[in-house]
């Protein structure tokens, strides 16, 4: 960063704290107050973002993280001796949030996004692109995440997460019903999860339940779920019945019912529950994000209605070792921050996304900008996360050149299941979907 580009950051930030006092918050770990200029003196700015407090899909947990990563970085000397500074942004889940936060990563003159959350990819990724700002280690719940020249995306997204559960599922179901968000996005899920259904030959196409992403309750959804899966609800309990909306005649026996809906998932389920209770079992699952391990014990643990239930994840289960650098810094730097939640994907993602961007700036030398961290993201060697994915590289051989997803480079999921209450690994290993992504109709 140049020196009137440090000065100037400096001038903005004391301002900021003078009219709002929370200029804590947005300037992480430089061990000195805001507005001294020693403070900015090579330090590295970045954003973090997400959606919070918006009663739908909401992560808090990444710029909380991102936040935790930027003290322990810095509490260790800062990274080849430059300290990192994070800026948070809240999108609150919509265009106009994900437009703001953008523009204000222009004017800040960020060096990256990174470890973010936005369903919003063709506001924001516009106008990161006509800045020239790399958006490394997005959740993955957009298109644009995997098709801009200037995303290196850490997962496969929600497209490798549905094709990974139809794999999953196929193993064990024979009627599945699909639940997932009546958006643009959600659109694309269900021939997903069919690409994957597909895969083991035998398997018809789930039946697709559209349901809000912020309802209170989803008992007509449930209802339609069951149906689907050949079995109904009349009034009086679930009952075995015809095929419809998809569904085949059968009991209970070979029927799952998946729900993606972030975290209205619980909410579904619960609705689920109600309508099922004392009548024949019907096997649960759903993606990690949807699920994780804090749901699993705030619903009963061993005893919640989640014991069996199959889940698809991008990583290992939260349980395993490797994360165990991650869990040090959060008990040591994170100071009790309840937003963060190890066992969280989104949390896990942005862990994910500044352990490369550490790797990309050790690999910069002279003035950190958006365009040189682009170029060592593009020519630095492999980066190792630990084994908590592949080794990841955004250079032009690494790329996996799925249709419609260029810039994906991890096509590898995790299948898990709740074991006594707890997500325990499914499947040793990681499972490649790259294949599969291949073959989805119309692009993944």
């Amino acid at each position: 960063m140049t020196a009137w580009r440090s000065k100037r950051s400096a001038r903005t930030m004391a301002a900021l704290a003078a009219t709002t006092g929370v200029c804590a918050s947005l300037l992480t770990g430089c061990g000195m107050p805001p507005g001294d200029a020693r403070a900015d003196e090579g330090a590295v700015t970045v954003m973090t973002w997400a959606p919070e407090g918006t009663g739908a899909t909401d992560m808090p947990g990444m710029p909380a993280m991102a936040q935790a990563y930027a003290r322990w970085v810095n509490a260790t000397g800062g990274v080849n001796g430059r300290t990192l500074r994070v800026l948070t942004c809240n999108d609150h889940n919509s265009s106009v949030g994900a437009a703001r936060c953008a523009d204000r990563a222009r004017t800040e003159e960020v060096a990256a996004v990174v470890g973010s959350y936005s369903q919003h990819g063709r506001t924001f990724m516009t106008a990161l692109e006509s800045a020239g700002i790399p958006y490394l280690g997005g959740y993955g719940v957009t298109d644009e995440e995997f098709t801009s020249p200037l995303s290196y995306p850490v997962n496969g997204g929600q497209a490798t997460l549905l094709a990974g559960s139809g794999h999953q599922l196929a193993d064990h179901c024979e009627r599945i019903s699909l639940v997932r968000p009546d958006t643009v996005s959600g659109d694309q899920l269900p021939r997903l999860l069919n690409a994957g259904l597909a895969t083991a030959g035998d398997r018809g196409p789930a039946a697709d339940i559209r349901a809000p992403e912020d309802a209170s309750a989803y008992t007509e959804h449930a209802r339609r779920a069951l149906a689907g899966v050949g079995l109904a609800d009349d009034g009086g309990g679930v009952r075995t019945a015809g095929g419809t909306e998809g569904g085949q005649d059968g009991g209970a026996e070979g029927a799952c019912v998946t729900a993606v809906l972030g975290g209205r998932t619980d909410t579904f389920f619960d609705s689920f529950r109600r309508l099922r209770e004392d009548g024949p079992g019907v096997r649960i699952a759903s993606v990690l994000g949807s699920v994780q391990q804090s749901l699993v014990d705030r619903t009963g643990g061993p005893d919640s209605q989640w014991e069996g239930a199959y889940a698809t994840g991008w990583y290992p289960v939260s349980s395993d070792p490797r994360w165990a650098r991650m869990k040090s810094v959060i008990r040591e730097h994170a100071f009790g921050d309840n937003r963060i939640d190890a066992a969280d994907p989104g949390v896990q993602t942005a862990w994910i996304a500044y352990t490369v961007l550490r790797a990309a700036l050790e690999h910069t030398e002279g003035a950190v900008t958006a365009r040189t961290v682009r170029r060592a993201l593009e020519t630095m060697p492999p980066v190792d996360t630990e084994g908590l994915t592949p080794q990841l590289s955004w250079r032009y051989d690494d790329m996996l050149a799925v249709r419609d997803h260029p810039r994906l480079v991890n096509a590898m999921v995790t299948f898990q299941q709740v074991r006594k209450g707890t997500l325990a690994p499914a499947r040793k290993g990681f499972v490649d979907v790259r294949d599969t992504l291949e073959t989805v109709p119309g692009g993944g």
